[in-house]
């Protein structure tokens, strides 16, 4: 236990309350970054990480919340996307592509604005996080958020996986498919937002959308998908934050290597994991419901919602 856990890891403050944030985050990362994937907007969740980083630089600059400036620019950018865009894959992309354009130029501006203002650290912690400066009163605030956002995703779990395999079968059983488009985009952001206080805004998308890929490449059920998910993240997570604690001994200095470091190789170290052909079959035999790859045909998908 020694040769893992330096001195004074378990009574550190500063890192229980990372533990905790890590594994709210890492949840509701899990279960909105499956339908990420399964709805194929994983390229408007990295867009929204570049708006995040607009609102925590803006944040910062004003001299407010970190976290209310994420999460703020993130639902902005959401809704952005919604508005200039439409349910077809080609239009959606194309208004991803002019909001990340946006916020990224304003991002820019505002870290820019930061670094002249001689705010120590700030542009580290904002692109690459700062878990370990976490307060008690921020742990509260995505406590609660991520509560929210998994309400909302198991409210709308079945409309979610119909209109991920067809917008016009889900529209056809009464589903008003715009209005959750906007309703899970919203609850991307918010999540994209809780996401950038713990590794940064810039690899915020790596937690969203790793743990999800990995587990949708081993499991045949969304169910699954989503509890894999969560426990590949929290996994991720919370050795990112042993080995950043960790790293403080590995040399004279005494500096730690950042956390979201860790977090985002651990991350990409499962999901190449994942991939090995004898873990895939492994798992194949245990989950005989299909949802195959990232977008399930219609009749996996009746499939898995029967199994819910």
């Amino acid at each position: 236990m020694q040769l893992l856990f330096e001195p004074g890891f378990f009574s550190n403050a500063s890192v229980r309350g990372a533990l905790v944030l890590g594994a709210i985050v890492a949840v509701v990362s899990a279960a909105v970054g499956v339908f990420t994937v399964l709805r194929s907007q994983s390229f408007a969740g990295h867009a929204l990480t570049d708006v995040a980083t607009t609102g925590g630089a803006a944040a910062t600059y004003y001299g407010v919340s970190v976290l209310a400036g994420f999460i703020s620019a993130s639902v902005i950018g959401a809704g952005s996307i919604e508005a200039i865009g439409t349910h077809r894959v080609r239009r959606r992309d194309i208004a991803t592509g002019i909001v990340l354009g946006a916020a990224t130029g304003l991002s820019a501006l505002f870290l820019w604005l930061d670094s002249s203002t001689s705010t120590t650290g700030a542009t580290q912690q904002i692109l690459f996080g700062s878990i370990f400066s976490v307060t008690g009163s921020t742990v509260l605030d995505a406590s609660i958020l991520g509560a929210a956002i998994l309400l909302v995703v198991a409210l709308l779990w079945r409309p979610l996986l119909l209109s991920a395999v067809s917008t016009e079968i889900a529209a056809a059983r009464g589903i008003r498919t715009k209005l959750i488009g906007l309703l899970f985009t919203l609850a991307l952001a918010v999540t994209v937002g809780l996401t950038s206080i713990a590794i940064g805004s810039i690899l915020s998308t790596a937690l969203l959308i790793g743990p999800a890929a990995a587990a949708l490449r081993v499991t045949r059920t969304v169910v699954r998908a989503v509890s894999l998910a969560c426990a590949l993240g929290i996994a991720a997570t919370w050795l990112g934050i042993l080995f950043a604690y960790d790293s403080k001994y590995w040399s004279s200095s005494g500096n730690a290597l950042p956390v979201s470091f860790f977090i985002v190789s651990i991350v990409f170290f499962l999901y190449l994991l994942t991939g090995l052909p004898a873990l895939r079959r492994r798992f194949a035999r245990r989950t005989p419901t299909s949802v195959q790859g990232t977008r399930p045909a219609p009749q996996a998908a009746s499939a898995a919602m029967r199994t819910q």
